[in-house]
């Protein structure tokens, strides 16, 4: 059942029904133990009653039967329909079990034969309930018994007449219930009815002033979703206008080179246009990748997917990737991997990208003809990558600065200034650490990742 308000009134339908029932049943057990209580009350009442009078001589012993035989139901039950008069029958029997008299609807077969209280009995088919009063002044023994079934048929009546009024009242109670889960939802439906109501560009909080407390976890959730949603957003525009910015100068400087390289008569100038053109095309395609991981780290899940990764492996190939540019810039990578590195459980995509632009932004600082140590550690909870060039460094606060988007140093060559940003939002992603330290000869940039063991 996909509606809220179907399944609160279903629920509240089944729960009020089943109390409902467990009401009926009860009053129906309460009812025959009530009844049954008067009924054997008047059962033994009647019983002494006769005797009581057939003990004065001057009182008639079959007048005594019908006396006590001839009243009606107990006036504290009022049934619909139905003959309960003379429901009693009345015997008396000598001691001798002779019949001494009967009232008109007592079997002319015994009713029981014990001597004095109440006793079950069938006859001919028919349950009786019967008392017995021994009279030992006359020697005789009084029984006056009750039908089972007129006593059942008189609760069934008794119940029924309170249940009737119940019965009536269900489909108002229903109704009750449909007007009361729709009363009760309204609030929800004036909150879908603003959110129908909004455009895409509609990220503002939603007001929680007047909603229910029950509604209020929702409503904060969805304000900060919105606060969320804005952020990206936001973050997306700087990104654009950024690479548009960034992919716009390099565009005019081909531009530039080509025309003087299609101009120029000079082999040297045609040359020299053209290496200016060639690194021109190298700087936008990095960046252009750049940009795309840039886009992969930002999109992915605050829940990465962790997976065994075998820590060298992965940097072999990050070296594999990495070669055209030392082989350029004529930068050797020395790679120090401590014993016993187990397998990793890291996201795969976020840790190639957070190493290979560390390594990458190392080599590019370096200077020409110099090399880079990429140490690999492990400890017992993290796993620990620094690469060390002997660029000039930084300060913490160009650190920190240049951790942003874009932002380049003046000594950043052929840099892109996204290098940093991607590592942090991977390292970041990772529940990881950056760090950077400045050594007496050269620089070091440190990620520290949790070792996730399954």
């Amino acid at each position: 059942m996909s509606s809220i308000r179907l399944r609160l009134i279903g629920i509240l339908l089944v729960t009020t029904g089943a109390v409902w029932c467990c009401a009926v049943f009860w009053t129906y057990l309460s009812t025959q133990h009530q009844v049954q209580r008067v009924l054997d009350a008047r059962l033994t009442e009647a019983a002494r009653m006769v005797s009581s009078l057939i003990t004065d001589h001057h009182i008639d012993v079959a007048a005594a039967v019908e006396a006590a035989t001839a009243s009606d139901v107990p006036s504290d039950f009022t049934v619909a329909e139905g003959d309960y008069s003379r429901q009693l029958s009345c015997q008396i029997w000598s001691l001798q079990d002779q019949l001494v008299s009967r009232s008109d609807s007592a079997p002319k077969t015994s009713l029981a034969d014990h001597d004095n209280g109440f006793q079950e009995t069938t006859i001919n088919g028919e349950r009786w309930r019967v008392y017995a009063v021994v009279n030992s002044t006359l020697g005789v023994r009084v029984l006056v018994g009750d039908s089972l079934k007129m006593r059942d048929r008189l609760v069934g009546e008794v119940v029924k007449g309170q249940l009737l009024p119940a019965l009536a009242i269900l489909p108002l109670l229903a109704a009750l219930i449909w007007f009361s889960v729709d009363r009760g939802l309204a609030p929800l439906n004036r909150i879908a009815n603003a959110l129908s109501d909004r455009t895409a560009d509609g990220l503002h909080p939603i007001e929680e002033g007047g909603a229910p407390r029950e509604v209020r976890p929702l409503l904060e959730s969805l304000n900060a979703l919105f606060r969320r949603v804005t952020e990206v957003r936001e973050r997306e525009k700087t990104f654009i206008a950024y690479a548009a910015h960034e992919v716009k100068t390099p565009l005019a400087g081909l531009k530039t080179q080509a025309q003087v390289a299609l101009r120029s008569d000079d082999s040297a100038v045609r040359d020299a246009a053209l290496r200016h053109i060639s690194a021109s095309v190298d700087r936008t395609g990095r960046m252009v990748r750049q940009l795309i991981d840039m886009a992969a780290v930002d999109s992915a899940d605050m829940a990465p997917t962790c997976e065994a990764l075998d820590v060298a492996a992965i940097i072999q190939e990050i070296l594999a990737d990495l070669g055209n540019l030392r082989t350029i810039r004529n930068v050797s990578v020395d790679v120090r991997i401590g014993d016993a590195i187990s397998p990793a459980y890291l996201d795969r995509m976020l840790i190639v990208l957070a190493v290979k632009n560390v390594l990458e932004n190392a080599i590019l600082h370096a200077p020409n003809d110099s090399h880079v140590d990429l140490v690999v550690k492990q400890g017992a909870e993290e796993l620990h990558i620094e690469a060390i060039d002997r660029g000039p460094g930084m300060t913490p606060a160009e650190a920190k600065h240049f951790i942003g988007r874009f932002n380049r140093g003046p000594s950043a060559g052929e840099g892109t200034g996204l290098g940093l940003s991607i590592v942090e939002m991977a390292t970041r992603k990772l529940g990881g650490r950056l760090a950077f330290e400045q050594h007496a000869d050269g620089f070091s940039v440190g990620l520290s990742f949790p070792i996730n063991r399954l």
